[in-house]
Formats: C-alpha cells, structure tokens, sequence
C-alpha cells in the first residue's frame, strides 16, 4: 500500500519526527491503543461532529473505506463540480500529502474549511489562541497545525480557491434549550461509519435547540503558522516540516530527533524483553551511547518529580538522575515537612547513593494526626462531563458527579466501609441526590474528612455552584453542607473555609513520606504499592481474608484477600485483582485515555464505564456487571486512603 502522510502522521510528526519511523511498524511495541469506540466514550468529539453536521444540514458524507484514498479523492473531486455545495470528510491529495476536513462548505470559489473539536471555549470571556509572549498558546498548538495542514493541502490541490478556515468549538457558555441532547447521539462499537455515532432517526436542525457551538475564524493565525511567525517548536517551522516529513514517511527513512523531556510520554517505551522492539531504548542508547540495560535501570532527570528544569539539563547534556549536582536545584526548606526542592534533592539523593528505604518524617506526622478528630472519613468520588449535556438547562462539560465510597475509621482502629452511592440511570441528573446521600453520611458526627489531591473540593465547588441557580426545595441545607467540608476556589465569587474543610491525604504524602519505589510520583495507584510492600504490619493484616480481619466491606465477600505475592515476594496491587472494565485494557491505560478531557483528572475506567452505561444499549447482565464493578473500584479507592492512614499511624508508633 502507498503511503501517505496524514494529518494524523503529520501530528505525530510534530510531537517527535523519530515517531513517524516506528508508527504502524508490527515489529515496534506501541502502548497507544487505537480503540475509536472508547476514545469517543471518553470525550466525545465524534459526537460533537455528528452535532456539527446537524447545523450544516444538507451536506454529503464521503463514505467507503478509509483506507481507499485515491477513492475518497475521486469522490470528493466529483462532488466539487457542483456550484455550491455541503460535503461532510471530504478528501484531499497533494504531492503524498493526504488530509480529509470534517466539514467543507463550498459556494463558489469561497471555501470554508471546518475543523470540529470538542474542546470548549467561553464566548463570554476574553479569548486568545495567542498567548502574553506572543507564541501560541500551548493547549492550542495541536489544532491549529492540523488545521493549517489541511489548509495547505487543500490550497495547493483547487490554487483557485479562496480559503477561510475555522474551528468549531464547544461553547460552555451556552446551555442545552433541549432534554436529551446527548442521547440523540448514541454512541455504538457497531456503527459502519467512522463517528460510531448512530443519530436519533429524523433528527434535524429543528431537534437540537439553539446551538452549543461557537465557530473561530483562524486564518490570521494559520497565515502566520505558514509564514514561519508560529512554530511547534523551536527547531522546525511549518514549511520546513511538510516536505521533510512526506520525504521520510513515503521512503520509509528515520528522522533522528535529539532526545528530550517529551520522551517521557514515549508510546514506543517497552523495557520487558519479548519479540518487539522498543523505539525508545533504540533512541536513548544510540544518541547517549550507552547500553540497553542502563536506559532501563537509570532514572531519568525528567522522573523528578514536578521538576521544571528537566528540558534544560537534557539540552545541556545531563540525561540521568544521577548527573544532577546541588547546584541544579536551589533547596529551599520550609517551616514544617518537605518543601518541594527537598523532596526533589531527597529524590535524587536516593538515586545517588542506591538507597532504596522510604523516608517518613514521624515527629511531623504525629504533630499533624495529633490534630484529627474520630471517628474518621475517608471519601472518593467517580465522576463525569461530556461535552453535549443530558438535560436541558445545563452547560457542556458540567460536572456529574455519578458515584462516592465512604470508609470510617474509629479511634480503636476498627474500619468500616459505612456507605457508598451511584447512580447509573442513563439521562439523570445526579448531582443533588449524590450530596443528599454524602451530607446524610457525613453529618453523624464532627470527624475529620479525608480526600486524595484536589479533585473532591473541586466537585464540591461545582455543585454549589449549580445549586445556588437551582430551584431545589433544600438548596440553601446543601450548599451550607458544602461549605461545612471543603473550601472555595480562588475564582469564586463566594468566599468559605468549612470547619470540616476535607483533609487531603496527598498533602499529608508530599509533607512527610518519600519512597523510592513511587518514582517521585505522589498518586494513590504509585503510593500504594509502595506502602504495602514497606510495611510488615500492612503486609500481615492484608494478606488475610476480610473476616479474618474483621473488616466490613458492602462489595466483597467475606473470603477476599486485599494482598498477594509475585513469585520475587514483591506485592501485587490489590488493583490488579479487580475485574477489568474493558478488555485488554488497563486502568492506567484508561486513564491516559482521558488525559485531555476537560475537568478530569483521573478515573479513566470509571469515567468510560458510567459513559457506557448512558450511551450504549446492552442486557441487563453486562450493565449489572459494569455496576458492580464500579463499585468495587471506588469501594478499593477509599480502602485504600485507610491503608496510607494505617502505614502512618503505625510508623508512628512505632
């Protein structure tokens, strides 16, 4: 088969033009799962241009397969002899250059290119793709490229045409004038189109209400892209990269990019050993001249945690953690626990000196739990936001807050999994029922309240904020619940610090705990391996099963063990042993599916599942499976702040 390079290759090119060699290579390990019917679960955008067409009604689809490009080309050729005319994935060729537009609207020579995301705008606010230093905003770079690619295409194949290109965009400044928006959409892993959308049968324009989207003229922005004003970066500019990147991709040639800070995020990373090739190791040990088993062993500077000097030192030709002196990082303490500067130094420091052993601070930490109050609470909440809204009256990307799990921990130590919540009733609305049920378990007592990082405070100020235009009968005993256990955004227009301000754990992590074994990062999936495998008495407790240990759990039987062994007496994740959402699938890989959603910043499987639940019809066996994994999921994420809880309450006395 001919090859072509894409807008897609063309993207890839952009991130790293080493990637254009190993891409679609069966011999090459690549960790970016190609799964449409999930990625459009999880954000969206093939909905969002099902909605587009709806408001460029009339227009034609090229259909066929999307492998046939002479064909998609020919078809859109003859398409175009009509005067004026609507066509929805037509296709381009120039020169081994191969684009297709999501929507084109000819009349006359005036074409307008559209490029329909699913990303959000606020028509209300001040916008600019242009950032303070006059580059291009980061969040942005991607889309406009692509759409300046498809522009330069498609100049050079009609010269004679005038262009106008545009982005259209989610506007979250709008609401749905329409109930059941989203459902006109369903989405389906049997569609035989490439949106995996099936369109409610009749919709029209009429059916969708007043529209959510706001269409950006670009074509300033995109002329300055071609003019070399905007470039990805620094050492390649638009004209430069089109005939260097068609040349390598069509020939088959690798392109041998310096390696840099972004080969953090590398899809051709692979250290176990197997019959596939690691584009990565080939990378790093041929420009760094060293072996395969030092790329592997070495920590890298750029696995600092948060550490902003990373790009900097690889320029200058330090790669490895090791390589980092004092004198790249200003140390500065703080009164109390780790400042961030140590905790990087603390880092590296263990790095230098192969010192394996977990640092715990346990004259902070006793100082900080002296301040706590029984019984505890440990909470999680799973949450969701698309992009078209449910109901009518909401705004895109709203927050729904679908599911929590609540721990309790008396001051005997005994530990309950006291209550939980979900709603998985497709086209509801949970948000008020979900606080109902959270201030209904919380409200027993004074306790303490425990979240992991931000992401509840931020659900919470979400909440209130949708309860404050709300008509509920019990809005102001909700929102005065809120305040209770969280506190305010900087942006808010209302201003509080609860009394029960939740407590966050991860805080408590970054203050007082480092081990070696998460890697400098602080998440809960990194935390707790290492906490476990540290931690004799966690080891002891949770190896036996829940009735041996006398704890209760509303999700699993009495018989379940929280901690098994690999065959090196290494922990295994209690993770691991959770049924999988989806096969083939893991929740790391899930997460990173959603990593550039608009206001989530974890819980990919149960983002995608609750999305599931809502779009796709199945029995009532598959939806009572996918729910009672939920539950499990979150039941293991609030277990699993008890266990951090545990490790530290027992480091202290011991």
């Amino acid at each position: 088969m001919k090859r072509y390079l894409s807008k897609s290759r063309f993207k890839l090119g952009l991130e790293c033009p080493t990637k254009l060699y190993y891409t679609n290579k069966k011999d090459y390990a690549n960790q970016k799962k190609g799964d449409d019917f999930l990625e459009a679960l999880a954000q969206g955008g093939f909905q969002v241009e099902e909605l587009a067409r709806l408001e460029y009604e009339g227009g034609i689809l090229i259909e066929g397969n999307p492998w046939d490009y002479d064909l998609a080309v020919e078809k859109t050729n003859e398409l175009l002899k009509q005067e004026n005319v609507i066509i929805y994935e037509p296709a381009f060729l120039f020169n081994n250059c191969f684009i297709r537009v999501d929507i084109l609207v000819k009349r006359g020579d005036i074409v307008e290119l559209i490029e329909v995301k699913a990303k959000s705008i606020n028509s209300n606010d001040e916008f600019s793709i242009v950032g303070k230093r006059g580059g291009l905003r980061s969040e942005w770079k991607a889309y406009l490229f692509d759409i300046a690619f498809q522009e330069y295409v498609t100049q050079k194949a009609y010269p004679n045409w005038t262009i106008k290109p545009f982005l259209l965009l989610i506007d979250k400044s709008k609401t749905a004038t329409v109930d059941g928006l989203n459902q006109k959409f369903k989405i389906t892993s049997k569609s035989n189109i490439r949106t995996g959308i099936i369109v409610e049968p009749g919709t029209t324009n009429d059916d969708i209400g007043e529209s959510i989207l706001a269409k950006v003229p670009v074509d300033s922005i995109i002329s300055n892209i071609k003019d070399g004003v905007f470039k990805y970066d620094e050492s390649l500019t638009f004209k430069e990269a089109i005939p260097l990147f068609t040349e390598h991709y069509v020939k088959d040639i690798k392109i041998n990019s310096p390696v840099n800070v972004k080969c953090k995020n590398c899809e051709f990373y692979l250290v176990n050993e197997n019959d596939l090739k690691s584009g990565y190791i080939e990378c790093w040990t041929k420009q760094l001249n060293v072996s395969k088993q030092t790329i592997i062993n070495e920590p890298k500077v750029y696995e600092v945690g948060n550490f902003k000097s990373a790009s900097k030192l690889i320029e200058e030709g330090i790669y490895l953690m090791k390589d980092i002196t004092e004198d790249e990082i200003t140390v500065i303490p703080k009164p109390y626990g780790l400042s961030l500067s140590e905790r990087q130094w603390l880092q590296i420091s263990k790095v230098k000196e192969k010192d394996n052993t977990p640092y715990i601070d346990t004259d902070g930490l006793k100082l900080e739990m002296s301040n706590w109050k029984f019984p505890l609470h440990f909470i999680d909440f799973e949450t969701s936001t698309v992009a078209i809204p449910f109901n009518k009256g909401k705004k895109p990307y709203e927050q729904i807050a679908f599911q929590f799990s609540h721990h309790k921990v008396l001051e005997d130590g005994s530990i309950s999994h006291e209550t939980e919540y979900i709603n998985s009733e497709a086209g509801s609305f949970p948000n008020y029922d979900f606080i109902r049920s959270l201030r209904k378990s919380l409200s027993l007592d004074v306790g303490s309240i425990f979240k992991y990082s931000y992401h509840e405070n931020t659900i919470l100020n979400a909440i209130h904020e949708q309860l404050l235009s709300s008509n509920e009968n019990d809005k102001e005993e909700l929102i005065d619940f809120i305040q209770s256990i969280s506190h305010s955004k900087k942006d808010s227009t209302i201003s509080w610090v609860g009394d029960r301000d939740m407590i966050d754990l991860c805080e408590i992590v970054k203050l007082y705990y480092y081990d070696p074994q998460t890697k400098g990062s602080n998440s809960i999936k990194a935390v707790l391996p290492a906490v476990l495998n540290s931690s004799s008495y966690l080891k002891n407790k949770y190896s036996k099963s829940i009735k041996e240990i006398s704890l209760s759990s509303i999700n699993f039987n009495n018989d379940k063990v929280f901690i098994e062994f690999d065959e090196n007496d290494i922990v295994i994740s209690p993770y691991k042993s959770l049924p999988q959402l989806f096969d083939e699938w893991s929740e790391d890989e899930l997460d990173n599916l959603i990593s550039d959603l608009e206001g989530i910043d974890n819980g990919g499987a149960a983002l995608i599942a609750y999305s599931k639940l809502q779009f796709q019809e199945m029995d009532d066996a598959e939806r009572l499976e996918i729910r009672k994994a939920l539950l499990m999921y979150c039941e293991l994420d609030t277990l699993a702040m008890v266990m951090i809880y545990e490790f530290f309450r027992d480091s202290i006395n011991s």
